[in-house]
């Protein structure tokens, strides 16, 4: 800095305000500065400087299950936020959704420099009695329990639930079988609870309930079980990946989407418009979630209380996998009863 100021012929001060984008410097002024910087290869030492700032203009992220869509695309939408706002995005990934690797990547919160972290967990993992953020850290959640005591941006899980089961009534459907997403998501529990409540408010017994774990393959030995049922004419699937499961098993076994059996999905990934039949699907904006984050984390680092943050809207995507049933496909439960097996055409 002392080089750039004698070559540019001002303070070493006036070299530390161009630095850092002080818009009072004269613009003659500061372009000398740069010129000496440039001419000497200056680099100002953003480590350096945070450390005589106290804060480092980044934000950490510990997130499990990099191979979820959903996840991917919040990450993305937090960095473009993130880096739109002038920080860097430290990643800390998970080896395993458990206590123990939960902890452990909060203690290395405390080794890198992060003025902010978001929780990507829809795992129920977060005792924040046992798990403790270091002190000048502030946090949000995406998509977990942690409400009342961490911030928590989610999708309306139950709203877009919902939406699935009312679309497949008002085709006709009598009832809406499930297939889940494993018991330890809370999203897989929101949904799970909401699929139940919108049949019993329009008077449906729920069938029994399938699980998953969001994988297709999982789909595919749900959708063997659910072709064995005959009393089956629309299923509600947790996410997109299990659905496709799901439509491959009807395939094998000569049950037609939608002809037979009507499938809603949930996520609207990219590839749901190029499944046979295209998928009718919930669609979560994962863009908004990341940028919502972001919004979170810089007012809490603004000073603001941060209590909570607006769930973000569904939108049901109506394709070609959904249709009325065909007649004689079921029995009746408006009354109550389990659906009776009938024979396939």
């Amino acid at each position: 800095m002392a080089d750039v100021a004698r070559l540019a012929g001002v303070s070493s001060q006036t070299v530390s305000r161009v630095s850092n984008g002080d818009p009072a410097v004269v613009e003659t002024t500061r372009q000398k500065v740069l010129d000496a910087m440039k001419e000497l290869g200056y680099r100002p030492n953003s480590a350096a400087r945070a450390l005589k700032r106290g804060d480092f203009r980044a934000i950490g992220v510990i997130t499990t299950g990099l191979s979820s869509t959903g996840n991917v695309r919040t990450l993305e939408a937090i960095a473009g936020a993130a880096s739109r706002a002038g920080y860097a995005v430290t990643l800390i990934p998970l080896d395993a959704p458990t206590q123990d690797h939960v902890r452990g990547a909060f203690t290395r919160l405390d080794e890198l420099a992060v003025d902010a972290v978001i929780l990507i967990m829809e795992v129920r993992l977060l005792d924040t009695a046992a798990l403790r953020l270091p002190p000048h850290v502030k946090a949000v959640v995406v998509d977990s329990d942690a409400t009342g005591r961490l911030p928590v941006v989610d999708t309306d899980q139950r709203q877009g639930a919902r939406s699935a089961v009312r679309h497949l009534l008002d085709l006709g459907h009598e009832t809406v079988w499930h297939l889940a997403g494993p018991e330890e998501s809370f999203a897989a529990g929101r949904r799970a609870e909401a699929w139940e409540a919108a049949l019993r408010e329009e008077g449906r017994k729920a069938p029994p309930v399938l699980r998953g774990d969001w994988t297709p393959e999982s789909g595919y030995a749900a959708g063997l079980a659910l072709a064995e049922e005959a009393g089956c004419t629309a299923v509600f699937v947790a996410n997109d990946q299990m659905a496709l499961g799901v439509l491959r098993a009807f395939h094998e076994r000569g049950v037609r989407v939608p002809e037979d059996v009507s499938v809603v999905g949930f996520d609207d990934i990219a590839e749901a418009s190029s499944f046979i039949p295209p998928l009718t699907t919930v669609r979560q904006d994962f863009g908004q979630v990341g940028e919502l984050c972001v919004d979170a984390v810089l007012r809490e680092l603004r000073g603001e209380t941060v209590t909570g943050v607006p769930l973000v809207p569904t939108t049901l995507v109506e394709r070609a996998s959904t249709a009325a049933p065909r007649e004689g496909r079921y029995a009746s439960v408006r009354d109550g009863g389990a659906p009776v097996p009938k024979a396939r055409r």
